[in-house]
């Protein structure tokens, strides 16, 4: 863990499970009324299972295969957040929650950079792996439980409809 690692999750602590559940469990319930919210949620599941896939691999062929696999879904992920959602997190949920928003996530495809360069058969590797993940989750739970839902709640329904509409597009140009 580097200095600034250290020094971020004094100020802010990771979220426990608990946190991170109930969190995605409000999220949902919002999601039935956000088409865009409700693909997001989708596809950091997606995101997850991806990390899952690629922890568990057995072999460094089957590692980097899930890599790509998950750097291609961060990628198009964030992409498409970016460029569709953040603005909105910034105008309604906080020009700070924005801000960090965008930093974490080129952080994320930062690091999804060095692990390339990692031998994937070596403890290196997977605990870069798992920096990464924990590093996601956490962005997750604050997209989750609050950044996501302050937009859910407050965006007028022509809003929520070009939202749904850009984030799908979005997503697609990168991961279709």
């Amino acid at each position: 863990m580097s200095f600034l690692d250290k020094v971020a999750a004094a100020v802010t602590p990771a979220a426990s499970d608990e946190d991170r559940a109930e969190a995605r469990r409000k999220a949902r319930s919002l999601a039935g009324t956000t088409g865009w919210l409700s693909a997001i949620l989708d596809h950091h599941e997606g995101i997850e299972a991806a990390f899952a896939k690629a922890k568990g691999a057995p072999d460094a062929q089957q590692r980097l295969a899930a890599m790509k696999e998950l750097g291609k879904l961060l990628t198009g992920h964030s992409i498409a957040e970016e460029v569709a959602i953040y603005p909105a997190v910034e105008e309604l949920s906080g020009k700070t929650h924005a801000g960090m928003a965008y930093e974490e996530q080129q952080m994320a495809k930062i690091q999804m950079n060095k692990l390339e360069r990692i031998d994937p058969m070596s403890e290196e590797w997977q605990e870069k792996l798992e920096h990464i993940e924990g590093a996601v989750a956490q962005h997750v739970y604050q997209e989750e439980d609050s950044w996501f839902p302050d937009v859910a709640r407050e965006a007028p329904p022509e809003l929520q409809q070009m939202l749904t509409e850009r984030y799908d597009e979005e997503y697609r140009r990168y991961c279709s």
